[in-house]
């Protein structure tokens, strides 16, 4: 009966993020046409994302090791254990921001609009492709657009979902472009949602989600990017042992 409840829930949740989708398609598409509309796209997204989870009793809430400055330019780098994690990083970044994401993505119903747009898709199977990538994603941070990248690239196949090795990416970015690198830890937002939520269903409830201080980079060289993504798992994966 458990799971019966959880799937229903399920399905009420991607009934309220289709119909809300739907309800701010106009606008979303309009804000799509010219890129300095974009940071329209990511208004409405968050207001998307927020109604969307609270119409199920899905509920964020962020606590910050020290309060930060969204005037400023970063690299923001969580964990990935969820779809909600897009929301989760939509409330919780108050700049004009874009993702990095899975090329599958750009065919979404839902995703394909913002990675043909404000979002970046990253082909990993084709090593130039994610050269023109990261590319684009340096030039989105010299105009001052903050990049959410997940260093995992993936939401883990394991249940309950293991913390996976970093990708060297967004560390490479950060020194390169001196840009301060901010850890997130999602410290249970699988409970309440899973990946998709196709095996286990979702439930209603609160994903408390923990921002680290930012890393500042501009002390470093391209030699440190190793030691810089160390550093930011071992942050994010103390964080997750507290809580077990």
């Amino acid at each position: 009966m458990k799971m019966i409840l959880k799937k229903v829930h399920l399905y009420l949740y991607q009934g309220a993020v289709a119909f809300f989708y739907f309800l701010f398609w106009p606008f979303l598409y309009y804000f799509s046409l010219k890129p300095d509309r974009y940071r329209h796209m990511n208004s409405v997204r968050r207001v998307w994302g927020y109604i969307s989870s609270l119409t199920v009793g899905i509920r964020y809430k962020f606590t910050y090791e020290v309060p930060i400055d969204w005037t400023k330019t970063y690299i923001v780098a969580p964990n990935h254990t969820s779809n909600l994690d897009i929301t989760v990083m939509s409330l919780l970044v108050k700049s004009n921001c874009c993702f990095m994401g899975k090329q599958e993505l750009v065919d979404g119903l839902v995703t394909g609009l913002f990675f043909r747009t404000v979002d970046i898709p990253v082909n990993r199977e084709s090593k130039m492709a994610s050269f023109r990538a990261f590319k684009t994603a340096m030039g989105r941070l010299e105009q001052g657009i903050t990049v959410i990248i997940f260093p995992e690239a993936t939401i883990p196949d394991t249940y309950p979902p293991q913390l996976h090795s970093f990708k060297n990416g967004p560390f490479r970015m950060a020194i390169e472009l001196k840009i301060p690198i901010i850890p997130v830890t999602s410290l249970n937002t699988w409970k309440v949602l899973w990946d998709n939520g196709k095996m286990h269903g979702s439930k209603p409830g609160v994903c408390d989600i923990f921002v680290h201080k930012p890393i500042e980079t501009a002390h470093l060289t391209i030699e440190d990017a190793d030691a810089l993504r160390d550093q930011v798992y071992g942050i994010i994966s103390k964080k997750l042992e507290e809580v077990k």
